[in-house]
């Protein structure tokens, strides 16, 4: 795939809000996607960044979700509270969570947050940096569609299932990692139909239960988690830490719900917010901190070794100056979508439908 159209950031965030407004979305929800948008293409996280936007405006129109619906927080516990995002999608109701999350955490030691009847297509790390950068350790984990097969299995149940986890640090970005259950992101491979390339070994079985390297026949398939049984337990866990835990749908019920196949799974997403001082007796966060930073230098004394998230820290650092780059394609699609209007079978594509028909105009 040649990346051939150059956008700066402001750029990104502008074309994002205003087609999302075009097509309906209220300001808050425009503007609340397009900052989820930019930050991934800030981060070189493509696959949740621009690329994302027809997800969401599939599912805006196909009536699963709403571009207006206002967040409401109810504090279920002392140290517990709820979103329900009244199935608007998530990056409202994220925004609306994160204040009220950190300061229940630094006012009980430990807190959580139930995210409810939200519509999600984007990456996990954006709400626990954001704790990380209050000076909270953070976890989150999100269910999806069901696209994984069970250890053993071939046919998808459990969503990707991602988690993420942060930790502050004194001097440096926060240590931030983000990943999904499966051996692959969905939208890696959702990537690499749309760019003509392979898959790799053990990422995905296609219908008839078979390994397969083509993208096309995984998607119709299962893919499958990272690390056999290790990682379909993860997959488990992560199930019933976004689903039964918090009140909400198991990825299979939330695909059962998602009847226009539009690729934007409504769910629920958990969060936990640690303040690391109150963890231990007269809590010295200076020397908690310093304690975290001898590990990453171990780590980091090994050749070839990197912390997580070292790669989007120097994506950041360099498309805040040189801008990011976007399939022509994908620009010219979005620029009729800025417009309010679909033109004809174009923008016809439902959930992986969508890329496979973008791959199709490109070949």
């Amino acid at each position: 795939m040649q990346y051939d159209m150059k956008l700066t950031l402001s750029e990104v965030h502008s074309l994002a809000k205003r087609l999302l407004l075009a097509q309906g979305f209220n300001e808050r929800h425009a503007n609340a996607i397009a900052n989820t948008v930019t930050a991934a293409e800030r981060d070189e996280c493509r696959h949740h960044g621009l690329f994302r936007i027809p997800f969401y405006v599939n599912a805006f129109r196909a009536g699963q979700a709403s571009g207006d619906a206002e967040p409401t927080v109810t504090k279920l516990a002392p140290s517990i509270i709820k979103v329900d995002a009244h199935h608007g999608f998530s990056p409202l109701a994220l925004e609306v969570a994160d204040l009220p999350l950190a300061e229940l955490a630094k006012e009980t030691g430990i807190a959580a947050v139930a995210i409810n009847n939200a519509l999600s297509v984007s990456a996990l790390w954006p709400e626990v940096e954001r704790l990380a950068e209050k000076g909270l350790v953070g976890f989150a984990f999100v269910a999806a569609s069901p696209y994984v097969a069970p250890a053993g299995g071939t046919k998808p149940l459990y969503g990707t299932n991602p988690m993420a986890f942060s930790w502050p640090r004194e001097g440096h970005e926060p240590l931030v990692f983000d990943q999904a259950s499966s051996a692959s992101a969905r939208g890696e491979i959702q990537v690499r139909l749309r760019d003509g390339r392979q898959l790799e070994e053990g990422w995905a079985v296609g219908p008839d239960g078979k390994p397969t390297l083509d993208p096309a026949t995984a998607l119709a398939g299962a893919q499958l988690p990272f690390g056999g049984v290790k990682g379909a337990a993860i997959a488990m866990m992560v199930e019933l830490l976004a689903g039964p835990l918090v009140g909400d749908l198991l990825s299979f019920e939330a695909g059962e719900k998602d009847v226009a196949n539009t690729g934007a799974p409504c769910g629920g997403e958990l969060i936990i917010a640690i303040d690391p001082v109150r963890c231990i007796e007269n809590g010295n966060r200076a020397a908690q901190l310093a304690h975290g930073e001898m590990l990453f230098s171990k780590i980091l004394e090994q050749e070839g070794t990197r912390l997580p998230s070292d790669r989007r820290y120097q994506a950041r650092k360099r498309t805040a100056v040189e801008g990011v780059s976007v399939p022509k394609v994908l620009y010219e699609q979005l620029q009729e979508f800025s417009t309010g209007e679909f033109s004809g079978k174009r923008f016809a594509y439902e959930g992986d439908d969508l890329i496979k028909g973008t791959a199709e105009q490109k070949g």
